[in-house]
């Protein structure tokens, strides 16, 4: 199995996160950002989109994390990540797309200007403004947790996925945030993982 990605890249944290909980053995080929390689004629054939991450497996070519993440736990993670029951399973995937959809674009806002961009370029409202929204759409996940373990219930699993690995730029970043109790104690039950210390707790850039 080959992965590959960027280390700043929270869709290839992703992916290698649930490859490690499926005790999957990765040859992780770093791709994107400053190693470049995405317009290589050889990755374009496996992703014709020229972005990471992408995942080989045998002969299949994936690539939108998570399908991957969905796939892998399909098809590794019978017994632990995946869910038989079609509700259930439904019930913990609606949090990886509202993830994808509803939380992950008030992050690459703040990255971009409290981060990344160069100090003259950056605009401390626009900041401010995805902190506030950001804020008000963690308040779901919080009420959620309020009254499971887990986002994806009583176990861990994968509709956790997609917002372990940003709720870590929550926590790990210097914002002015409200108290989210939950959140913070659901973050504290992530840190117990070794595949999430190793995958996702890397240095923010």
């Amino acid at each position: 199995m080959k992965i590959w990605g960027r280390d700043s890249s929270g869709n290839v944290k992703k992916t290698l996160w649930t490859a490690e909980e499926l005790s999957q053995d990765v040859e992780y080929i770093h791709a994107g950002g400053k190693h470049g390689g995405l317009d290589n004629p050889e990755f374009l054939k496996r992703n014709p989109n020229g972005k990471v991450p992408l995942l080989e497996d045998g002969s299949l070519n994936l690539w939108e994390s998570n399908v991957i993440v969905r796939y892998l736990a399909a098809q590794y993670g019978k017994g632990s990540l995946w869910i038989e029951n079609p509700a259930e399973r439904a019930s913990a995937e609606k949090w990886m797309d509202w993830t994808s959809n509803s939380v992950a674009p008030h992050f690459r806002t703040i990255i971009m200007h409290g981060l990344r961009l160069p100090e003259a370029q950056r605009e401390p409202k626009l900041l401010a403004q995805s902190v506030a929204e950001l804020s008000r759409v963690l308040e779901i996940a919080e009420a959620h947790l309020s009254e499971n373990e887990w986002m994806t219930g009583k176990a861990f699993g994968i509709g956790d996925i997609p917002l372990g690995v940003n709720i870590y730029l929550w926590f790990g970043l210097s914002l002015e945030r409200p108290s989210f109790p939950n959140l913070e104690r659901w973050y504290q039950q992530l840190q117990t993982r070794p595949a999430y210390r190793r995958r996702v707790m890397t240095t923010i850039e």
